[in-house]
């Protein structure tokens, strides 16, 4: 599941691939971006901000996010791609390689100067060189709804999904269910900026340590089968900020009180 982690790699990824180089095709196929043409133009840098992409070419900038499925590839030039043609968003090729981005949610073109539009309504950056903890705590501190809704809220901090919300819950055995104004969050939020700084540079995403398939996580996706720590059964449900955005929440009801 594409997180801040995953968008981080993808951005040092494309950066590799496309920085410094004059762009020879450049193809959106969403409707409100596709007559944006930045052929012969520069990619000055690839950046995460959070969970979203932003790709910075001569004074515009191609802004794409990932959501649930979406995700960048990087082909030589003349490779054939490994992903149904029709499921691609974004081409952005030079001489040598071609970054193409499938089943991408967002993708706007946008004058460089103009990025606050679709990302400044952003919180301090888990990854970024803006993170600010006293910042975040503060604003996860003080929404009142359940503290699951309120680490995934982007407003208050930059780069947590559903499956980093769950397992820092668990490790710091809170219920996801609890009010975010009765935790106290800056040691959660020092313990999921170690996890998700420790994950950045993984090619395998871990909360327990062991990468091996199926040994990752604590609780994510791991309803009904016994608890790694105490043995009890997992549970599952549905928590969102309304009914449009529910998530699968899991915890452990011996572990998280």
């Amino acid at each position: 599941m594409p997180e801040g982690d995953t968008v981080f790699r993808t951005a040092q990824r494309l950066h590799e691939a496309l920085a410094g180089r004059a762009v020879t095709r450049f193809e959106i196929r969403v409707p409100r971006a596709a007559a944006a043409d930045l052929t012969g133009e520069t990619v000055e840098e690839v950046v995460a901000r959070g969970k979203h992409l932003l790709v910075r070419i001569g004074e515009w900038t191609l802004h794409s996010h990932l959501k649930m499925d979406g995700e960048w590839r990087v082909y030589r030039v003349g490779e054939p791609w490994r992903v149904p043609s029709h499921k691609a968003r974004a081409i952005v090729q030079n001489a040598d390689r071609q970054a193409v981005g499938f089943d991408l949610a967002m993708v706007d073109v946008l004058p460089t100067r103009e990025e606050a539009n679709v990302v400044g309504h952003l919180g301090p950056d888990l990854l970024g060189d803006d993170w600010d903890l006293a910042e975040a705590a503060r604003r996860v501190a003080a929404d009142p709804r359940p503290i699951h809704v309120a680490l995934l809220d982007q407003r208050h901090l930059a780069g947590f999904g559903n499956e980093y919300a769950n397992e820092l819950l668990f490790v710091r055995g809170i219920l996801p269910f609890r009010p975010a104004t009765e935790v106290d969050v800056v040691p959660l939020l020092e313990t999921g900026m170690r996890m998700i700084r420790a994950n950045r540079d993984r090619p395998v995403r871990t909360f327990t340590g062991d990468t091996r398939p199926g040994a990752t996580t604590w609780v994510y996706g791991r309803a009904r089968r016994p608890c790694r720590r105490c043995g009890t059964a997992i549970e599952s449900g549905q928590l969102g900020a309304d009914p449009t955005r529910q998530r699968t929440v899991f915890w452990c009801p011996r572990c998280q009180r």
